[in-house]
């Protein structure tokens, strides 16, 4: 066979994804790396899902977006909702009733990280310091959050309703915490016989805060005190209102570019906030839809998407009754899952690409690459795809075309080997309400750990395929 020919066939039978770098041109490089350098300073200043809600309000105020209860239900207008300061949403009405679709990107705003007990504070009288006392929050290896610096975030309540927030540890000028790890002269016996996941164990992750005491030669457990009156004359705090507080402990680090290249981000919280913030610039730049658009900003994602802020919760349900009673003024139950049904879903969540160093817990045929695109994920779960979402091929037959259509760079992946471990996205709590989802998101190395690595390629295809996907018609 010629091999012109052999060239058409392979093109047109064979599923090849495309490398980004050699697909694109000098001027789509330049608006790769320049969409890159908006997301390190977004990524960089926002690391916990209040701070991501605030951002993303003031981000969608500016571009014209109007609270619920001052919308009027005109095609094309810009509303947002926000659900307890931890999970939103923003919606851009289309032409069509909401009856007959919706199109909806849904990422997680919270990530993995280290949260304090209520009763963090405490003195060791035998080391002379004041440590915090923590609990992590979703999937991480303890190990990685030790020796490096850390900064604490959060929302303190106080009495009488008043609040205020709290950031330690960003600014240069700024002291930092840390989670001292035992020196390897003294850990052959107590960590050496111990598994790798077990190097650090969660009540040996004590967070230094303090060494100075607040009077010398005074009884009582003066650096405590100290560090008491610092939060005090700082913020207002006692340490009661430390019980109800939601403080996160996460790495001081700033974002990075990877490589002499610099074609790599270094940066914390990737998963999911690569995905929250390619949604978001993609929603703000919609404008009078077929369908309605709707971002999904979602809280708890890393812990199984429980609480009132989760998308297990009824602020679905609530946002779709608000949107219905908008255009019609009251609404049915028949009207609520009917529009829920028609409605069309990407699930924004991360999935693993091939680590060079790890081949072996991937299956190279079904591994995404790095810069090869936005990673279609169609099942997720364990084992024999046990808690997941498996998305239909018909849905999934419109969303490649829809790509293909539109010169949105993909690869289909999966989370590695059958047998070799797994997890999950919001998916599958989106088809429990008779969505149609299937997962959609760029790839990481480093996953869960204080700095993940993506390709700035892939970041922009995520964001190009969540506007297609906000715009398509069909």
């Amino acid at each position: 066979m010629p091999k012109k020919k052999k060239d058409e066939l392979e093109e047109k039978l064979v599923y090849k994804p495309k490398f980004i770098w050699n697909a694109v041109d000098a001027k789509k490089r330049k608006e790769i790396f320049g969409f890159a350098e908006d997301y390190k300073r977004f990524i960089g200043e926002v690391k916990t899902e209040r701070e991501f809600v605030n951002r993303a309000r003031e981000m969608a105020e500016k571009a014209g977006f109007v609270p619920m209860e001052k919308a009027k239900g005109k095609v094309g207008e810009k509303i947002y909702v926000i659900n307890r300061n931890k999970s939103m949403a923003l919606i851009v009405l289309g032409r069509r009733d909401i009856a007959e679709g919706s199109n909806i990107v849904v990422a997680h705003i919270d990530a993995p990280r280290i949260d304090l007990k209520p009763h963090p504070l405490y003195e060791d009288k035998e080391t002379f310091l004041a440590l915090l006392k923590t609990h992590y929050y979703g999937g991480i290896k303890k190990y990685q959050w030790v020796n490096i610096p850390l900064a604490l975030h959060g929302m303190v309540y106080l009495k009488g309703g008043k609040t205020v927030d709290i950031v330690i540890g960003e600014d240069e000028k700024d002291p930092v915490l840390m989670l001292p790890d035992l020196l390897p002269h003294l850990a052959r016996k107590v960590q050496g016989e111990r598994k790798l996941f077990q190097g650090i164990e969660g009540e040996e992750m004590n967070l230094l805060i303090g060494s100075v005491p607040l009077k010398k030669d005074e009884e009582g457990e003066q650096i405590k005190l100290n560090i008491l009156k610092i939060l005090n004359d700082r913020y207002g705090i006692t340490e009661k209102d430390l019980i109800g507080a939601e403080l996160e402990v996460v790495p001081a680090e700033k974002p990075r570019d990877v490589g002499l290249d610099k074609g790599l981000i270094a940066a914390y919280g990737q998963d999911d906030r690569v995905c929250g913030y390619t949604t978001l610039r993609a929603i703000l730049e919609i404008d009078r839809p077929e369908k309605t658009a709707i971002a999904l900003l979602m809280d708890k994602e890393e812990i199984g998407s429980e609480t009132n802020t989760g998308s297990k919760s009824s602020f679905i349900e609530y946002l779709y009754s608000q949107l219905i009673s908008l255009e019609d003024g009251s609404f049915t139950p028949r009207d609520l899952y009917g529009a829920m049904t028609n409605a069309e879903v990407l699930s924004a969540d991360v999935d693993a690409i091939m680590d060079p160093s790890f081949k072996q817990v991937h299956e190279p045929l079904n591994a995404a690459k790095a810069s090869h695109g936005i990673v279609l994920t169609k099942y997720t779960g364990a084992g024999g795809k046990y808690s997941s979402n498996d998305a239909h091929a018909e849905f999934v037959g419109k969303i490649l075309e829809l790509f293909d259509e539109n010169g949105v760079f993909w690869q289909a992946g999966e989370l590695g080997k059958v047998d070799e471990g797994g997890g999950g996205t919001i998916a599958k709590f989106m088809a429990e309400r008779n969505m149609d989802v299937v997962d959609c998101g760029p790839g990481l190395l480093s996953m869960h750990s204080p700095m993940e690595i993506a390709s700035k390629a892939d970041i922009w295809a995520a964001y190009r395929a969540y506007r297609v996907f906000f715009e398509k018609n069909h």
